[in-house]
């Protein structure tokens, strides 16, 4: 019998995908269905992992809350993009993952049936988290539209009440690739100067921006630096996925707490992984590093654009995927993904479960596709529509 709290989890979709795909073991099949990519991540990563096996240090569970190195590097990353400084000793704590990171803040904020605010359509694996921690997702809904997606940050901060135990926002966010900027973010703070909500900012693809727009973290406006929480990871911008590291910045106070809740639950990261991170964040050329591999996603997300003109393609201001609207195409979400997959040969994600709205978007990553592999993507899509 499946326990309550799970009744509101239907899963994430890209496993049942990403499974099938493999079991086809079809060289020609586009895998366009999962977060992976092919570009390596930084050599000093790759350098400083190979080191670390051979280190008795590595090989431990101490510190509970990340290696000094990390909690440095980390700390003083996420203080680059706030434009102030955290305490690596009481300000920072070191994560398996972006998303244990995520659950740890979530559980250590959220009482049962606490509203967490959060846009629409978003990643399932964050609307699960906040299921798992007892508290109830309010859905604010992004409007597609010919320059993107978008949101009213007025509505974004009436979505705020009494009920609201934490904001979470992602920017650039998965799957959209929407952006929030300094009007959203000083609405929030508006909102949240009246409630005793926390601001949970997903910063793991906050680098990754094809736009010109401003980059503003949310810490730098004015009454959000005390109640901002950084959750930040190295799977995406440093493309570093499997060595499973994320860090949390914030207040000394919660991150008590979070450590708390990290304790009881992963415990602690992976030793042979912490000092590559550490190596790839404090790099001189890390920023360079991470503008290079965005200038290639870019280059695939506009051929994607490109190709399937006339389809209904929301184009996204960053991150690593865009989504397909099914509704003008006249099929459900699951009709289209398995014509693509059976007639043109692309493995894609139905969002059944990604907020409300998902259930008429089909999702496409392109962060792990070269753009050769994708100059017949046009030709692919209309098959599966023939």
């Amino acid at each position: 019998m499946t326990v309550s709290r799970l009744q509101h989890i239907p899963g994430i979709g890209v496993d049942i995908m990403g499974d099938r795909a493999d079991a086809l073991a079809d060289p020609s099949m586009l895998r366009l269905e999962n977060l992976d990519t092919d570009l390596r991540p930084p050599s000093i990563a790759l350098a400083r992992t190979r080191e670390a096996v051979e280190e008795d240090s590595a090989n431990s569970y101490l510190p509970f809350q990340g290696a000094g190195s990390l909690r440095r590097a980390a700390a003083a990353h996420v203080g680059r993009s706030a434009g102030r400084a955290y305490d690596p000793e009481t300000e920072c704590l070191i994560t398996a993952g972006g998303l244990n990171g995520i659950l740890n803040t979530l559980l250590a904020l959220v009482e049962p049936g606490d509203e967490v605010v959060i846009a629409d359509p978003i990643y399932a694996g964050l609307v699960n988290r906040i299921h798992l921690a007892g508290g109830v997702p309010r859905f604010v809904a992004l409007e597609a539209t010919a320059d993107g997606w978008q949101v009213d940050p007025e509505r974004l901060a009436a979505a705020v009440s009494p009920k609201t135990a934490a904001v979470l926002m992602m920017s650039p966010a998965m799957p959209t690739g929407s952006v929030l900027g300094r009007a959203h973010w000083e609405a929030l703070a508006g909102a949240l100067e009246r409630s005793s909500a926390w601001l949970i900012y997903d910063a793991a693809m906050e680098r990754i921006r094809f736009d010109d727009g401003e980059r503003v973290h949310p810490a730098q406006i004015d009454g959000l630096a005390e109640r901002t929480i950084t959750v930040g990871a190295a799977s995406k911008e440093l493309r570093m996925i499997g060595w499973r590291v994320g860090w949390v910045v914030g207040p000394a106070q919660i991150l008590r707490d979070i450590h708390l809740v990290g304790m009881s639950n992963v415990v602690c990261q992976v030793g042979i992984a912490q000092e590559a991170v550490a190596a790839a964040l404090s790099a001189p050329d890390a920023d360079d590093d991470v503008a290079r591999a965005t200038a290639t996603w870019k280059a695939r997300c506009d051929e994607i654009v490109t190709q399937l003109t006339g389809y209904p393609v929301i184009r996204p201001d960053g991150g690593w995927s865009l989504l397909i609207d099914t509704a003008p195409l006249g099929m459900t979400v699951d009709a289209a993904a398995d014509r693509l997959f059976e007639r043109g040969r692309i493995a894609a994600t139905p969002m059944t479960g990604w907020g409300p709205a998902g259930d008429r978007y089909v999702r496409l990553v392109f962060a792990n596709e070269p753009l050769e592999r994708l100059g017949d993507l046009q030709s692919r899509f209309d098959e599966a529509w023939s």
